[in-house]
């Protein structure tokens, strides 16, 4: 196990732990609050879907040359495994733990199964993904995609950047509240998303 993957298997069994502490109203609670978030996702596929999914299926998942899934590990925010331990069963949080316990001996992702990526609700990061590649060739041939997709960044915005209260920030805040931390608690422990933070006003 990578440094990668102990950071990752701490934040995973850390929300976990986090989970079984809240009284089940709360966890309601957290799982409504996230519904914009998962409505804004879906949006995103179906945009990905419509104009990207040709594209990037045969030029980088089946060529195995993503530029993202290629790398060891993923950039991930806590609020992306919060996210994913309310959307998934106990079985698909198995395996993921599974998978973070074992040695990744290729040269991708260690998410990335034979059959795609593992998560229920991919990282924010990774859904917002696209590489210069196959922007310039899609937007070239479709110009209200280079639009649309201008305006789902904005939108992604709204929840992970803290220049106002934003879901990602509120999630962590949540399990620091019940004393626990993670090395992922971006929102709450960059210098830069702080100082972002502090020159908002809050």
């Amino acid at each position: 196990m990578n440094d990668y993957q102990e950071q990752q298997l701490n934040a995973l069994l850390t929300v976990k732990k986090g989970l079984e502490r809240l009284p089940t109203e709360k966890r309601r609670e957290l799982l409504k609050s996230i519904q914009p978030y998962l409505q804004f996702r879906e949006t995103v596929d179906a945009f990905l879907h419509c104009y990207f999914h040709q594209v990037c299926t045969k030029t980088c998942y089946e060529s195995r040359t993503s530029a993202c899934c290629s790398k060891d590990g993923i950039l991930t925010f806590f609020a992306d495994t919060v996210i994913e331990a309310l959307c998934s069963t106990t079985e698909r949080l198995n395996c993921l733990e599974s998978r973070l316990r074992e040695v990744n001996r290729g040269h991708r992702c260690i998410y990335l199964a034979n059959d795609g990526c593992l998560w229920t609700v991919r990282p924010v990061v990774c859904a917002m993904f696209l590489c210069d590649k196959a922007m310039d060739g899609v937007f070239t041939a479709f110009p209200e995609a280079q639009r649309r997709w201008n305006t789902l960044r904005r939108q992604e915005k709204l929840y992970k950047w803290p220049d106002r209260p934003v879901l990602f920030d509120d999630l962590e805040k949540v399990f620091l509240r019940l004393g626990l931390r993670s090395s992922l608690m971006h929102l709450n422990f960059s210098p830069g998303l702080l100082h972002i933070k502090k020159k908002a006003g809050y």
